[in-house]
């Protein structure tokens, strides 16, 4: 039978962090949780937007127990701020949703000087999922889920001589470069994580089309060429819904069954119920890892390791 967000366990006591939860997937996952009974951390950028979520929240799930952090995934000191934010509220983390995210936008830079995409869909993500490491280990059995899309697939690894794509950018391959390093992410966490002995676990969803702002932002910003139309539409005449499309992210995160380094996805590709599947290794994905590893350190400063002393 398909999972559903029935299916979800009971999330009572547990703390989740949602990256981008003020709106589209981010905010059906708020609502989800919430539901469940789980104290959801809403790290979004723009305040007023996030308060709008906040009230929508409490309006589908009465009582549900909320907070809200400023995170902007686009500036280091901005994630920095927020891990610490969030590491001094709370002992333990069950759940981080690395869900924020941007689609085929023009070529640009962010105050750190990162290219626009790689800073938003993964280097904000890398610093924040590092900072708040020892508060994930605290919890038993917690689950990291990172966000990847289909544009993975045509995608190169970034490579660690030219991390921003100098000279050679074009929006698409640079956000489906952003959605495999996704993967790597990971992968390359969850390995770490059982070699140190931890309960934690990574996993990646890829959560199809859906019709949320993503799109519609790509064509307002200008980016994704003759594509960024296109997408535009069928997101809205076919995409799922935003709690439909959810599922793969809150099945990674909550389903006992599914186990970490995998992806969590739609069972047609782009459309249906949430499916665990294995990930297909690429050839040379050892090398991407640690090319991801060794680029993400060096342009963040923030090593991305399990605590030495692992207390679950």
């Amino acid at each position: 039978m398909s999972w559903t967000a029935a299916d979800i366990p009971d999330q009572s006591g547990r703390v989740a962090v949602v990256t981008g939860a003020n709106g589209g997937l981010g905010l059906a996952c708020t609502i989800a949780l919430a539901r469940r009974g789980a104290h959801v951390v809403m790290a979004a950028r723009s305040p007023e937007k996030t308060d709008d979520a906040h009230a929508a929240v409490l309006a589908e799930v009465p009582g549900a127990s909320l907070e809200t952090v400023p995170l902007d995934l686009a500036s280091q000191e901005s994630v920095r701020a927020a891990a610490r934010t969030i590491a001094d509220r709370h002992g333990a983390i069950d759940l981080l949703l690395a869900n924020a995210g941007v689609m085929a936008m023009p070529e640009g830079r962010t105050a750190d000087g990162f290219e626009t995409q790689l800073a938003v869909n993964h280097l904000g993500h890398w610093t924040l999922i590092a900072e708040l490491l020892p508060r994930l280990v605290e919890a038993p059995a917690a689950r990291v889920v990172t966000t990847t899309s289909i544009a993975r697939l045509n995608a190169d690894p970034v490579d660690p001589a030219n991390p921003h794509l100098d000279g050679e950018y074009e929006d698409w391959k640079a956000y489906g470069r952003s959605k495999l390093a996704a993967v790597h992410l990971a992968v390359g966490l969850d390995r770490r994580l059982r070699a140190a002995g931890s309960t934690a676990r990574a996993l990646v969803a890829h959560p199809g089309i859906s019709h949320t702002d993503l799109q519609k932002r790509t064509v307002r910003e200008g980016g994704g060429g003759t594509q960024g139309p296109f997408w535009e539409r069928y997101a809205e005449r076919r995409g799922m819904d935003p709690e439909r499309g959810a599922l793969s992210q809150l099945r990674a995160a909550t389903d006992p069954r599914a186990e970490g380094g995998t992806l969590c996805g739609p069972r047609w590709g782009v459309t249906g119920a949430p499916t665990r599947r294995p990930l297909v290794t690429r050839r040379g994905m050892d090398d991407a890892i640690a090319g991801l590893w060794t680029a993400s350190e060096e342009l963040t400063g923030v090593a991305l390791e399990v605590p030495a002393e692992v207390t679950r």
